[in-house]
């Protein structure tokens, strides 16, 4: 506790010299001052202060002679410390009167004063805290794939959602020498910033490990060898491992622990089986290690505890039968975790999510064939929506025709012209990136540009307020695009925002049609 002194310089110093002078004195917490001067009646001469106190001794040898406590809501805020008058008069009674009638009105202002600066250095430690796990959100997300890559036929989906800024769910794809992949999911115990890390040392020993052998169990068992003498006490990890063939789609996978993988067949909805100890627990653990083969149209779910945990506002969890239900309705990847997330959100209205949530889907093509990938960029000058779109069309004119065919070209022009005129501001200097993929399924196209332009969300286009002049034209070109496209899918990054254009081949169609009736659930190890 600080307290200011005021006290002339010397006694012997000259007329001119007086002057009042200021003095911090320093009283510990636990002075027995402190206590005394909170039940004082007012005014206190320096003799009746308790000997016994440090502060006093101070006080004393600064020649204060009267001390003058803030007390409000009997609370000591403060004390003000007086020394000998500049006048060399004692203090009159009248003196104080006034410095008993200052102090109560001084006292609440005082205390006002000090709430207002802790709730600023509060405010200062939040916007730290928060701007810390801003940058620890802007990390974690480096370790999760920027962009999921085109797997020759094959389709990759995923979600991911912490349940605080930051959260210990992750997954990754690596691709491996011998040309297949391997696809990780895994989830750490606890949740916010010590999952975090923990997920980001498991992350760097499943890649490193990956580098030295392709045995899905072998890099189990090694990780967990890794992992025990880093992670804390009290602290695991589930993980999931699937090594995948893409020519033929003979997988073998292991399993820490982790939530079973469904596999939706021909025949109904599967679960991948495999036992082994959770990560960081036990030193020797062994993986089992099993193979399957996933066929043309079959749909694989990955998925961590967030999702399976979660409570409604009945207290009932969503469970694994509800998840498979899921996977056993689903048609695509995408859509299959667009269902898990809506479904998800409508059963757990009201309630806070407990869990970070994390979905991986896995589709095979039903009809094979490598994908193809055209990358080009145009400037963001006005016109240029033209050529992109005559580009995509050279593109794609193989995949889609007729109707189908216009339609993209209608999206595209659209698209690329928000892109040049919103995204980029019409800055010449900046350019829309378009990237075409074709495979036997699907055509999608993705606009990218820089994010600079605001886009704040349009209202719902409303034809008769639009007619009326009720309505501004924002928000139509996206929803001309919407319906002239199987699916619009936007997100952005750092820097970077992309709209993704989806048109399923007119052969991908009839073989959805075709495909048989999913149902029941079985077991697969």
């Amino acid at each position: 506790m600080t307290d200011t002194l005021e006290t002339p310089e010397t006694r012997t110093a000259t007329p001119r010299a007086k002057r009042a002078r200021r003095i911090d004195i320093e009283i510990d917490p636990d002075d027995p001052l402190l206590v005394y001067l909170e039940s004082a009646s007012g005014p206190v001469e320096i003799g009746a202060l308790p000997t016994a106190s440090p502060a006093v001794t101070r006080l004393l040898a600064q020649d204060v002679e009267l001390v003058v406590p803030l007390v409000t809501s009997g609370e000591l805020v403060g004390i003000l410390a007086l020394g000998p008058r500049l006048s060399e008069r004692t203090y009159s009674r009248n003196d104080r009167r006034l410095l008993d009638s200052l102090a109560r009105y001084a006292a609440p202002a005082l205390r006002l004063g000090q709430l207002m600066r802790t709730q600023e250095k509060q405010a200062r430690e939040r916007e730290r805290i928060e701007q810390e796990l801003h940058v620890a959100q802007l990390i974690q997300q480096q370790f999760l794939p920027a962009e999921l890559p085109e797997l020759g036929g094959w389709h990759l989906s995923a979600f991911y959602r912490p349940a605080r800024t930051v959260g210990g769910d992750f997954y990754d794809l690596i691709e491996l020498a011998d040309g297949r992949i391997m696809l990780v999911t895994g989830d750490v115990t606890d949740k916010g910033v010590p999952a975090a890390l923990v997920m980001a040392s498991t992350h760097a020993l499943l890649r490193s490990t990956a580098g030295v052998t392709t045995s899905p169990g072998e890099v189990l068992r090694r990780v967990n060898e890794l992992l025990i003498p880093q992670i804390p006490a009290h602290m695991f990890v589930t993980c999931l491992v699937l090594v995948i063939d893409l020519e033929t789609g003979r997988t073998q996978f292991a399993n820490a622990g982790h939530n079973l993988p469904f596999v939706r067949r021909a025949r109904g909805v599967a679960q991948l089986h495999a036992r082994g100890m959770p990560l960081g627990l036990m030193p020797g653990s062994v993986y089992e290690e099993h193979e399957t083969v996933i066929d043309p149209g079959e749909i694989v779910l990955l998925y961590s505890d967030g999702i399976t945990e979660q409570h409604s506002a009945d207290g009932e969890m969503f469970g694994f039968g509800r998840t498979g239900d899921l996977v056993s309705r689903a048609d695509a990847g995408q859509g299959l975790i667009d269902d898990a997330v809506q479904t998800l959100a409508r059963f757990s209205a009201g309630v806070e999510q407990e869990d970070d949530i994390t979905l991986v889907a896995l589709v095979r093509g039903r009809r094979g064939g490598a994908s193809e990938t055209v990358r080009f960029a145009v400037p963001s000058a006005p016109g240029n929506e033209r050529g992109a779109m005559d580009r995509v069309t050279e593109i794609v004119s193989s995949r889609l025709v007729g109707a189908r065919l216009d339609a993209l070209r209608t999206a595209v022009s659209e698209t690329v012209m928000n892109a040049i005129e919103h995204g980029n501001r019409g800055d010449a200097g900046l350019e829309v990136t378009v990237t075409v993929r074709c495979s036997p399924e699907m055509v999608t196209v993705d606009v990218e540009d820089f994010g600079r332009g605001r886009r704040a969300e349009a209202e719902t286009p409303d034809l008769d307020l639009k007619l009326a002049g009720l309505q501004t034209p924002r928000g139509w070109g996206l929803f001309l695009v919407r319906e002239l496209v199987d699916r619009v899918e936007e997100h952005s990054d750092a820097d970077r925002h992309v709209v993704r254009l989806v048109m399923h081949t007119e052969g991908a169609d009839a073989a959805d049609a075709a495909a048989p009736e999913r149902r029941g659930h079985e077991s697969e190890s």
